[in-house]
């Protein structure tokens, strides 16, 4: 349905044209927009027993009126005062106007529902082709998906603010998906890489949450050729955004494509992950480390096991640094200076964290 705001917008351009007053009335004679504030919620009950019968149009006491149809049915009535031949065709065009304003509101809304059921499977392949084509909608196009977690922020005021600053009108695509989460569709140009991709959505993050007090987060897939795998690429969409809440909680923009390991760990179920964990660490909790011992061996990892140069990051000595990486050693039998144990002790911690994010979350 159309809103009554854009009814009066419409009403209000056209009367600047032509100098006539309108007004549009709802199948049960209420009057929904005019050029005439007064007349506004009022009731017209004779336009209750002209949407039911069979005439097109209608004069009474002056005032001409014309039905605007929606596929056969008579959705809203224009009314143009005067029962000359200039009110006529100027109310005919009136009428002629909401009817294109319909079409087009309802194709929007087709467009974008089609996509939504799309992303989220709810079509048949043959059905999304025939969909496609009856709406002009191209299938061998490069497209990615965005998934925007909006953090708290009005989902419909966000859409909007997407749909009017960031996205190719007949190109892009834009729903609501839930209450927190719009879904971006974007059409690429052949240029346009896993750089310009991230670089678009980092644009799009700081832009959208300057209105916002919590974080706002997007998720990006991967780029598909073909219509029907845009589903894919939301899902992994989707997935970047739960790996990125686990192991990557202080970025806001999240690429499936360059989560590496993550991704990995992130597929793997449940019962290898606690048997990996039990085989390395044994008794050994995450609890049972210190945190400023793990925060001395992420900056040993980040200076690439160098004990040095991350002893002088730190404002520590060497020998704290030893003393710390003996520590734990003694707690897990692996030596972090050793290129092998590191890895195997840093997998075994992400693995570790993804299984305490399952239980918070009762994941299965």
């Amino acid at each position: 349905m159309i809103s009554s705001q854009t009814l009066q917008n419409v009403l209000d351009g056209l009367k600047g044209l032509v100098g006539r007053d309108f007004s549009i009335l709802g199948r049960d004679g209420k009057v929904v927009a005019s050029t005439q504030s007064k007349l506004l919620h009022t009731r017209i009950f004779a336009v209750e027993e002209f949407v039911q019968s069979v005439a097109v149009t209608q004069t009474v006491k002056g005032q001409q009126y014309f039905k605007v149809f929606d596929n056969g049915v008579a959705e809203y009535v224009v009314s143009v005062r005067g029962e000359d031949e200039d009110a006529y065709g100027i109310g005919k065009l009136v009428a002629f106007q909401i009817e294109g304003l319909i079409a087009a509101y309802k194709e929007r809304f087709s467009r974008g529902n089609f996509i939504k059921n799309l992303l989220l499977d709810n079509l048949l392949l043959v059905d999304v082709y025939a969909r496609a084509k009856k709406l002009s909608i191209e299938l061998s196009m490069r497209r990615v998906v965005y998934l925007i977690e909006v953090g708290g922020g009005d989902e419909n005021e966000m859409a909007a603010k997407i749909k009017e600053n960031f996205v190719a009108k007949g190109k892009d695509f834009v729903a609501i998906l839930d209450r927190t989460h719009i879904i971006l569709v974007k059409e690429l140009r052949k240029w346009e890489e896993i750089t310009e991709i991230e670089n678009y959505a980092n644009i799009l993050a700081t832009e959208l949450a300057k209105d916002l007090e919590n974080p706002l987060r997007i998720g990006i897939g991967t780029v598909v050729y073909e219509l029907p795998f845009v589903s894919r690429s939301y899902k992994e969409a989707k997935m970047a955004l739960e790996a990125g809440e686990i192991f990557e909680s202080d970025q806001n923009v999240l690429n499936y494509e360059t989560l590496g390991l993550l991704r990995l760990i992130y597929q793997l179920p449940r019962s290898l992950c606690k048997m990996f964990v039990t085989e390395i660490f044994g008794d050994v909790t995450a609890d049972d480390f210190d945190e400023e011992d793990l925060a001395a061996v992420d900056k040993f990892f980040e200076n690439n096991l160098n004990v040095s140069e991350t002893a002088r990051q730190l404002f520590i000595h060497r020998n704290t640094l030893a003393y710390r990486l003996d520590k734990l050693q003694k707690m897990t039998g692996l030596d972090l200076r050793s290129f092998d144990d590191a890895i195997i002790f840093k997998l075994t911690l992400m693995v570790g964290k993804y299984l305490i994010y399952k239980d918070s979350h009762n994941i299965a």
